[in-house]
């Protein structure tokens, strides 16, 4: 049967390491996508060995939550024979799904592993109706769709195919400059194989042109009013438009950012958590609350933009204006521990802190709250007016609860 699905959407998180796997599913993911040590493709990030594989699924689980593992490099023949042990291994561990792009992949997954949920990968170019049909088809739970659909075409392909077959898009984060990242420029300027989890990015590089015979001379590409940039694309955002997105009936709503910081995940997945949750609290009376925005703009980003999702953006809509990131917040510490009876939080730094910063801390599930900080010590509780040795334990007094895993960040200076 085809049709329409109209549940309430999976919020999908990154997670590069273990650590980050529990602050996504902490401040509010219903899954987390990861990384082993073989076939994933962000070799960038920490990835998980098995032990810590068996642990995050654990957590999740007992959470009622789900951990799917990546598989999704476009393998060659040396990589085939590991396929199958790997496989089975995780589906042993209790993996709720792997992400396959390759279809030959997908033929060693459903023998090794045949009650293995797969997911078919944006690597596979998934654009049409008729080809997430014929991976459902051949065994596929869910398709993750092409970057590059409008909300018209998603809405258009789930109506074509069977109900219980699942869709899943990217509503935030990074964006390629091929094909759903099936690209070559890695490949060709850096030797790192972007479709084996190595890509360097050179598509967010800055260039220019100069002629063989005029060195220093250097000719625009594409210009406008702020300088001359090619093949650099803005960031993903979808915030501001969580109706849009529910109406095209998806199962799963992604965050890119598998080598973002804990920070960045925490503040991403705790903004979109309240929009979803709000929306579907009351979509007739939902209103958009701009502090959801905010939100996101405080982690590092490059300039937003809602990608293909209304339509092929007009010439220089992606092109972002500068090579570097805006940051605006730097995360100056996590806690630790937190004594509910003298107020004090145990802190790891991160950047430094000074006694009368205006800090904002975030906590999982909850709104954040300001203060300054008026009392602080080091590990010893000697009392110090700045904490500017990395990584060092510190003691803060909070004005609210701030249990463990809560972010303290402040304004960049």
């Amino acid at each position: 049967m085809k049709g329409s699905i109209m549940n309430k959407p999976e919020l999908l998180a990154p997670a590069g390491n273990l650590y980050k796997l529990k602050i996504a599913l902490k401040y509010g993911a219903d899954a987390v996508y990861i990384g082993g040590e073989a076939f994933s493709l962000r070799t960038a990030a920490d990835n998980f060995t098995h032990e810590e594989m068996a642990e995050g699924i654990k957590f999740a689980h007992d959470m009622g939550k789900k951990v799917y593992i990546t598989a999704n490099i476009i393998p060659h023949n040396r990589d085939l024979a590991e396929m199958e042990r790997y496989f089975r291994e995780i589906y042993e561990l209790g993996a709720d799904a792997v992400l396959i792009s390759d279809l030959g992949a997908f033929s060693i997954c459903r023998e090794a592993a045949p009650q293995l949920e797969i997911h078919i990968s944006t690597q596979a170019n998934n654009t049409n109706y008729k080809t997430v049909e014929a991976w459902h088809r051949l065994g596929a739970k869910r398709v993750v769709l092409a970057r590059e659909m409008s909300l018209s075409e998603i809405r258009e392909i789930r109506d074509n195919i069977p109900n219980d077959c699942e869709l899943e898009i990217f509503m935030h984060g990074a964006m390629c400059v091929s094909y759903s990242g099936r690209c070559l420029l890695s490949n060709y300027m850096t030797a790192r194989d972007s479709n084996y989890g190595a890509c360097s990015h050179p598509c967010r590089w800055q260039y220019a042109l100069m002629e063989e015979k005029r060195p220093g001379e250097y000719m625009p590409v594409f210009e406008n009013e702020r300088g001359t940039f090619i093949m650099n694309s803005k960031d993903l955002c979808m915030i501001e438009h969580i109706p849009e997105l529910a109406a095209c009936g998806v199962s799963s709503l992604k965050i890119e950012g598998r080598v973002k910081s804990e920070y960045y995940v925490a503040t991403v997945v705790a903004a979109y958590r309240a929009a979803i949750d709000a929306y579907y609290a009351d979509p007739v009376n939902y209103k958009f609350n701009p502090a959801w925005l905010d939100e996101v703009c405080k982690v590092s980003h490059r300039d937003y933009y809602t990608g293909f999702f209304f339509g092929i953006p007009p010439a220089g809509a992606q092109i972002y204006g500068s090579s570097s990131y805006i940051r605006d917040y730097d995360i100056v510490g996590i806690v630790e521990a937190y004594d509910e009876k003298t107020g004090l939080a145990r802190v790891a730094q991160r950047n430094r802190i000074f006694i009368g910063d205006e800090v904002e801390i975030m906590r999982p599930g909850k709104p954040f709250f300001t203060q300054r900080i008026t009392e602080m010590t080091d590990e010893n509780h000697a009392p110090i007016e700045v904490a500017n040795h990395a990584a060092m334990t510190l003691y803060i007094k909070t004005e609210q609860p701030a249990e463990k895993d809560a972010m303290i960040r402040k304004k960049a200076e």
